[in-house]
């Protein structure tokens, strides 16, 4: 099987760093070939809570980085791979065969709403290739409307996984990025939890007929991923090896 062409889209304002690098190497592992996309054509840089091996998350009152992800990540950060993404405005779905958003705080606010990163998810489902979308991604997938529908979501009556309500944050939190730099440093809003529950605008998104898998008890040991072509989608961290896994096994058919 000839490597695909991937086109991976992450955040300018914080990705969560295992949420990025576990579908990158999984699709690398597998012979395909990523391309990095961000908004403003910058090196995605992980929120620094997502460096710590030692953080643990209030909401699951665990830790939720391993030691090998954040050196994995660090390799990624100091090489080459993610160096020198291409700005999302300038992508063409034409010249892929799939295409990922990846999660982390940060994607609520630089692509979620990005009208390019609709117009490349409709341009995927028009032309039936795989879309995948991990943890905050998905609400892209949720916004995406589909004009010949009635303006309905991409997911409409569609089978998907959202980010559990009960994990939201609800303190206010900020957005410092691990390895910021004066030309990259992210910023400095602030915003009360999220910038919008995921599970419900994703539960709105599908309709009556359609499923939202939001499983709290999910953890490294019982990942949560859904498949309904031509969507991959995966629930949080502690699912993103899975989610990997998933696309690969998709695009092998």
């Amino acid at each position: 099987m000839a490597g695909k062409r991937v086109l991976v889209l992450a955040s300018n304002y914080g990705i969560w760093a295992e949420e990025l690098q576990a579908p990158w190497d999984a699709l690398r592992k597998a012979g395909h070939l990523p391309t990095l996309a961000t908004r403003l054509g910058k090196k995605p840089l992980p929120i620094v809570v997502s460096m710590d091996p030692e953080f643990v998350d209030p909401m699951q009152n665990a830790k939720v980085n391993t030691p090998e992800v954040v050196q994995r990540t660090k390799q990624l950060l100091d090489g080459p791979e993610w160096a020198s993404p291409i700005k999302l405005a300038d992508a063409k779905m034409s010249d892929y065969d799939a295409v990922v958003i990846v999660g982390g705080p940060g994607a609520s606010l630089d692509l979620v709403g990005n009208a390019n990163v609709h117009a490349l998810v409709l341009d995927a489902v028009k032309a039936g290739k795989l879309v995948g979308a991990l943890c905050y991604g998905v609400g892209a997938l949720a916004f995406t409307r589909d004009p010949d529908r009635d303006s309905k979501s991409v997911i409409y009556e569609r089978t998907v996984v959202a980010h559990p309500h009960e994990w939201d944050f609800t303190f206010d939190m900020n957005y410092p990025l691990y390895g910021a730099t004066a030309d990259n440093p992210g910023t400095d809003i602030t915003t009360t939890g999220f910038m919008f529950p995921l599970q419900r605008m994703v539960e709105d998104a599908v309709g009556p007929k359609g499923r939202v898998i939001s499983d709290a008890t999910a953890n490294r040991e019982k990942p949560c991923t859904a498949v309904d072509h031509p969507f991959v989608t995966g629930l949080s961290v502690e699912s993103s090896i899975a989610f990997g896994a998933a696309l690969v096994n998709a695009l092998a058919k």
